[in-house]
């Protein structure tokens, strides 16, 4: 017997049993996707710059990614209720607007607190888009063209994570970090009025029960794994926010040499996400566990040989490798321990790696500020490690290989 798919799935295919292609809004999609993780990360290679520019440290700096997520973290949680009623079509080409704005008041901020108040504009349309993406692609083509418009959102999400802070670095040499926020104004304009003829009107689907977000975690399984994934991007963003400023201050490279060694990370990234299927098809335990125990090892290696450029570009490849894959292994696990509560799963698992990041970011900047690299990778190091351990507990019978 089939299992029954979630009530608002239900009603979201039950209001539109036949849809035509719109993939010209899948294509727009894709390019807010883009637009929005290449702000998200930006901050990363651009601290060194913020932090001289608004005379704060690097670590203060860094704050600029956990306030962006623990807004994102706070509207994921929230959206679902306070939109109810509205049009997906006006809450999408909203938040775009709002991503626009974020881009102008963080490129014009003159000091800290400012420049906070664009990053909790970014965290918001962060929390507000992801949680809606994967209904909104249902609704919006076929039934048989689902997983292929949501692996080109996902394409749009990889390609982003792989040229944000090469390009970044890049832009910032030649036309400062505020030029290099702003780029993202015009790149949201172009995505707003692209949305604006490509998108039919989406009428808000009945709303699910918000109990069920929480609910799941009654399954010790479920609970462990989302314990496990909160500690996997708890280390990854301890260490991951401050590799500019490592780079910089203990490797010794010039702009040039960072933005190749960026541009490595992310095209290592690339490499992993397209293989990363294979592993867990394999093995989904033996993934959950190596994966973080590698990027453990990596944070090590870092402390240890990150004073030579050579064997730090190598190590940080190595990361952008593994880390840009992990989380697919965890959205295949909740898969397979969620199968009738996905969308409850999706959305807690977004407010949950949006924490982690803004926990991460931030006990990491404030070791980073007192304690020196070391103490922040060592952080980093042993919350990875933990995160591997609870793997081995939280995959569901049946799915062990």
């Amino acid at each position: 017997m089939s299992n029954p798919a979630p009530a608002a799935l239900i009603d979201i295919r039950s209001d539109l049993r036949d849809p035509q292609p719109g993939w010209s809004a899948v294509f727009a999609l894709t390019l807010c996707v883009s637009t929005l993780i290449a702000s998200e990360f930006m901050p990363v290679s651009l601290l060194t710059p913020i932090a001289r520019d608004l005379a704060l440290s690097e670590g203060t700096a860094g704050q600029a990614i956990a306030i962006s997520g623990l807004f994102a973290v706070i509207t994921s949680l929230c959206v679902a209720r306070l939109s109810a009623g509205v049009d997906r079509r006006h809450l999408l080409m909203g938040l775009t607007a709002l991503m626009a704005a974020s881009g102008v008041v963080v490129a014009a901020a003159p000091n800290f607190m400012v420049l906070m108040v664009g990053r909790a504009m970014i965290g918001v349309v962060i929390g507000g888009f992801w949680s809606m993406s994967a209904a909104t692609v249902m609704r919006l083509v076929p039934a048989r063209d689902v997983p292929r418009a949501l692996a080109l959102l996902n394409g749009g999400n990889a390609l982003a994570t792989t040229f944000a802070a090469p390009l970044g670095s890049f832009l910032g040499q030649y036309i400062g970090w505020r030029g290099a926020f702003f780029v993202v104004v015009p790149l949201a304009a172009l995505t707003f009025a692209w949305k604006y003829f490509a998108l039919p009107s989406l009428p808000a689907p009945m709303a699910a029960d918000q109990a069920g977000v929480f609910g799941i975690l009654r399954k010790p399984k479920v609970a462990i794994g989302m314990a496990a994934t909160a500690l996997l991007f708890m280390g990854q963003f301890a260490a991951f926010t401050y590799f500019r400023p490592f780079l910089e201050h203990v490797t010794g490279v010039g702009i040039s040499t960072l933005s190749l060694i960026l541009l490595g990370l992310g095209g290592a990234g690339l490499v992993g996400n397209a293989v990363i299927g294979r592993f867990v098809a394999r093995s989904l335990l033996g993934t959950l566990l190596v994966m973080p125990v590698l990027l453990a090892l990596v944070a090590l290696g870092l402390i240890r040989w990150g004073h030579q450029p050579l064997a730090t570009g190598v190590l940080l490849a190595l990361w952008g490798c593994i880390g840009t894959a992990a989380p697919v292994a965890w959205w295949a696990w909740m898969a397979r321990a969620l199968p009738d509560d996905a969308e409850a799963g999706g959305g807690l698992m977004v407010a949950v790696i949006q924490m982690a990041i803004t926990l991460g970011a931030a006990v990491g900047g404030v070791l980073f500020d007192h304690l020196g690299y070391r103490a922040s990778f060592a952080l980093a190091a042993l919350l990875l490690l933990l995160s591997g351990l609870l793997g081995l507990f939280c995959v569901p019978e049946g799915s062990k290989r």
